[in-house]
């Protein structure tokens, strides 16, 4: 008797710890995780002017993914911001952001992502991100209408560190 519970709790126990690691592989293999700078070269900035740098760090926190970035704008000064994302599609607040308080992601692909950005609860900027085959290489692609009022159509190329 004791012999089959202990060889029960023994396949149980494996299992477990089988799915938290086949879990946490799914996690670690979303290709955003890392950290990215901002290719202003290959980017464009309409209706500009340019950032003069952005680094962007995303790490898994559960579920979820943590993002910060820092930078300096095209005066400047020092930008930063924060937020949180899943790709559930619902909305989630970000800080840092002059043009939008919230962003919301879906995930068409392994690499693509579209993303909706409001602002008092109002949609400004649609897009979508995506991350090359190799990894290496992140396009950010939005539309929209930043907080000054002007429509924005910027693509922005980020490199993996």
């Amino acid at each position: 008797m004791c012999i089959r519970r202990c060889l029960r709790a023994t396949v149980l126990g494996i299992a477990l710890v089988g799915l938290a690691a086949l879990q946490a592989a799914g996690q670690a293999t979303d290709p955003l995780i890392g950290t990215w700078e901002l290719n202003v070269g290959k980017s464009q900035f309409t209706p500009g002017p340019a950032p003069k740098s952005e680094t962007r760090i995303y790490v898994m926190a559960g579920q979820d993914i943590k993002a910060s970035s820092k930078g300096v704008d095209a005066s400047g000064k020092p930008t930063a911001g924060e937020w949180t994302i899943n790709y559930d599609g619902k909305d989630r607040p970000q800080t840092g952001n002059p043009d939008a308080d919230t962003l919301s992601l879906k995930r068409v692909d392994d690499h693509t992502v579209s993303f909706t950005q409001k602002r008092a609860g109002k949609v400004v900027i649609t897009g979508t991100r995506t991350i090359s085959a190799d990894g290496k290489v992140m396009t950010i692609t939005t539309k929209g209408t930043n907080a000054k009022g002007q429509p924005i159509n910027e693509v922005m190329v980020f490199d993996k560190r």
